[in-house]
């Protein structure tokens, strides 16, 4: 895949193959579990709201091989694996082409019995997102975006508009259980007139919330690309905009200026970024 013309030719042949490897890594590892999961099937790992299931696991395998099987000469970089070998990361500022996998993102919306997950891939080169599938299998919904092409939802063209003049922001912001204080401060600066802030709880269907029009802003605290990529080039590829507080696009790569906000539109991206940056 050395330029856009054979990346396209590869997504013009394998883009289906992704998605059935996605809908059945939900279908054989994740949905099985959903509701279904006892107490050794559940672990934390950096505190008591960092939780992964044996779902999150499986499915990161079972992708991992479909996906790298796809494309001979990528990598794939999942949460899971990250999480035993942080070192892995490195692979998204690399040359070859990577697979960013979060096998469920919203696990404790999962654990807790909640229709809110999904699982996330992108595709990236080079640090830009160049595809993404967010499939929340609860629902059965899936949205795609290509750079340069769209973003769809069930086949329908995803357009996010702008906010309604007048109307509050309907901004979701990271949890306040995953937050430190230096976060909380500067999300504070939302809580402010002409914004209505209110918890995240899967940030893949929170971006694609955005893209759809059904929220106005996001605003995370934190970078990791499994949870960004994709819906970052969703809300692109809708007309969105992401930008940090330093003013600058969201990088996948890292070294963001935080919090950052995914928006409907660039003057909504600015609005939110400026207040994000009074609170910093």
């Amino acid at each position: 895949m050395e330029d856009t013309e054979t990346f396209d030719g590869f997504l013009a042949r394998h883009a289906a193959d992704v998605e059935e490897a996605v809908r059945k890594a939900a279908a054989t590892e994740i949905m099985p579990r959903f509701r279904q999961l006892a107490e050794h099937e559940v672990d934390r790992k950096s505190g008591p709201h960092d939780l992964v299931t044996d779902a999150d696991r499986k499915a990161e395998l079972y992708l991992t091989e479909a996906l790298g099987t796809l494309l001979p000469g990528s990598v794939v970089v999942g949460e899971e694996a990250v999480h035993a070998n942080p070192a892995s990361y490195e692979a998204i500022r690399g040359d070859a082409p990577v697979w960013i996998v979060d096998p469920v993102d919203g696990t404790r919306n999962f654990v807790h019995g909640e229709t809110h997950f999904c699982t996330l891939v992108a595709l990236a080169r080079r640090g830009v997102v160049l595809a993404s599938w967010t499939y929340a299998p609860a629902l059965d919904q899936l949205a795609t975006a290509v750079r340069g092409k769209g973003a769809f939802h069930e086949g329908e063209r995803l357009r996010s508009g702008s906010p309604e003049p007048g109307r509050d922001l309907r901004v979701v912001t990271s949890h306040p259980d995953y937050t430190t204080d230096a976060e909380k401060r500067a999300l504070l600066a939302l809580r402010t007139e002409g914004v209505r802030p209110r918890p995240c709880g899967s940030a893949g269907l929170d971006h694609l919330a955005v893209a759809r029009g059904e929220l106005d802003a996001t605003a995370f605290s934190w970078e990791a690309a499994w949870d960004h990529a994709a819906g970052v080039l969703l809300v692109e590829e809708a007309g969105g905009a992401h930008l940090t507080p330093a003013g600058e696009p969201f990088r996948i790569t890292g070294g963001n200026a935080l919090p950052f906000t995914t928006a409907r539109d660039a003057a909504t991206a600015r609005r939110v970024a400026g207040l994000l940056a009074s609170g910093v």
